[in-house]
């Protein structure tokens, strides 16, 4: 099945939070195809929005450009993907050059807002891994870019397109357990995916935003989106005390650490041929190290954080974040007028386990297809009756599933109406991050932290 090239960029402007421009705007046949260009090859930008995208959609769209200021990466990433485009170190002569109609931004997270703008001033429309930023003015200055151009801002949230997400948003919008009036999200990090964050650049506080921002934008966005409201206050606590500092000793990295025959957490990058060919064969270019300590001095984010948000239509969320779990998985559970709604995923008790800990974020991340289908229960449990349990349909690999689909919404089936509203724009990007913003501003400074403080957006009490 092709679609053309006009159909696309409809979609984009369909996934985009502003007003759907005319598809009439765009000159070109339909025989040609979407000119990407691709600024940031990391592990996600070369992966889920490059390879997969060469390997699924080449009959439809085209990388002209990749970016990145790693020479060494850059031409690793090149050859990972699969392309034959030219690659570039100035990010603004490849798009002066290439001319893309998407740009997609992969970045460190702390620099989104810069490439994300001059991309938008540019001419092109732009496409950002999430979190959309990291902080409340660089989310302001994107939001006045975003009003100022003719262009639209995609934000790549996924987890709202896996089955299992899917069905709890369908059971909420059918009032399965009448006015929704509470929510309890609680998400473990394990021991090596949680770890892995602190040895990475994301552990400083000036990269990533911390993981109210990097990681739990994932969760607020899903949040937001089941509950069909937008946050109006934040209250959280935060504080670091097991990584960092706290460690018993530290190194220089895991590769020359002398406490690796004692050290619990030791990770042998060597034995990853994808990270050494990414990270360290390349390290020489900008000093990045991808198995640093992760006890190391300098880390400045939190690993435990709690939170709690009231939304705008009064639904309260109780919040936490544990980084050092003993196993990675979710819970979740809204309370109604007329019942509860209970579901999680990947906590090991409740099932038998066939991956282990250390697998198990990387068989999330794989983008493969499985044959076969697996099952995920969730209890729905209404007033004065008893409890049943509902089996979801669903796969284990590419954010449960959720990958593909949003690829395929936005490059296959860009026409079909969703009646989930699983599209994210740019409004939805920034109400996710503003709650881990807030959240560390409320730790920051011990009040509570109202969301209209922050930007010139203004909650609203039910999403549109």
């Amino acid at each position: 099945m092709k679609i053309d090239r006009r159909k696309f960029l409809t979609s984009i402007s369909m996934l985009a939070a502003t007003t759907a421009f005319p598809v009439n705007a765009f000159e070109f046949g339909s025989s040609k195809k979407l000119k990407i260009a691709l600024i940031g090859t990391g592990i996600r930008g070369t992966s889920f929005w490059g390879k997969r995208l060469v390997d699924e959609y080449s009959d439809i769209l085209e990388f002209v450009g990749l970016c990145d200021s790693n020479p060494g990466r850059l031409a690793y990433g090149k050859t990972y993907i699969g392309t034959s485009c030219p690659t570039f170190t100035d990010f603004e002569k490849m798009v002066k050059t290439t001319k893309p109609d998407l740009m997609i931004v992969t970045t460190k997270d702390s620099t989104h807002h810069e490439f994300i703008i001059k991309g938008l001033e540019m001419g092109c429309d732009v496409l950002t891994e999430k979190p959309l930023t990291t902080d409340e003015s660089k989310c302001q200055a994107i939001l006045d870019a975003e009003k100022k151009s003719n262009k639209n801002l995609i934000v790549g949230f996924n987890y709202r397109w896996s089955p299992y997400a899917t069905k709890i948003k369908e059971l909420l919008v059918n009032k399965s357990i009448g006015k929704l009036v509470s929510v309890d999200f609680h998400w473990y990090l394990n021991t090596f995916h949680g770890a892995s964050y602190f040895r990475r650049w994301h552990g400083l506080m000036n990269g990533g935003g911390s993981l109210w921002v990097h990681k739990a934008t994932h969760h607020f966005d899903l949040l937001n989106w089941w509950i069909n409201s937008e946050p109006n206050e934040v209250f959280a606590y935060g504080d670091l005390e097991f990584y960092g500092k706290n460690g018993p000793f530290r190194g220089t990295n895991c590769r020359n650490c002398e406490h690796a025959p004692k050290c619990d957490f030791h990770w042998d990058i060597t034995k990853d041929e994808r990270s050494m060919a990414l990270y360290a064969n390349n390290e020489q270019y900008d000093g990045y190290i991808r198995d640093n300590c992760l006890f190391r001095e300098e880390i400045d984010i939190y690993d435990k954080m709690s939170a709690q948000v009231k939304y705008t239509n009064n639904t309260i969320l109780n919040y936490s974040l544990t980084t050092y779990s003993p196993f990675e998985g979710w819970r979740v559970a809204f309370n109604g007028t007329e019942g509860r709604i209970e579901a999680w995923q990947d906590i090991p008790y409740n099932k038998a386990n066939t991956i282990s800990e250390v697998e198990k974020h990387t068989k999330e991340m794989e983008q493969t297809n499985i044959e076969e289908l697996q099952y995920e229960p969730m209890i729905l449990h209404k007033l004065w009756s008893e409890h049943e349990t509902i089996q979801v349909e669903m796969e284990k690999t590419g954010h449960g599933g959720g990958d593909k689909r949003l690829h395929d919404k936005i490059f296959r089936n860009p026409e079909i109406a969703d009646p989930f509203g699983r599209t994210a724009g740019v409004r939805d990007g920034a109400m996710s991050i503003l709650i881990g913003i807030a959240a560390r501003r409320s730790i920051e400074k011990g009040t509570p932290i109202r969301i209209s403080d922050l930007t010139d957006l203004v909650p609203k009490t039910e999403r549109n």
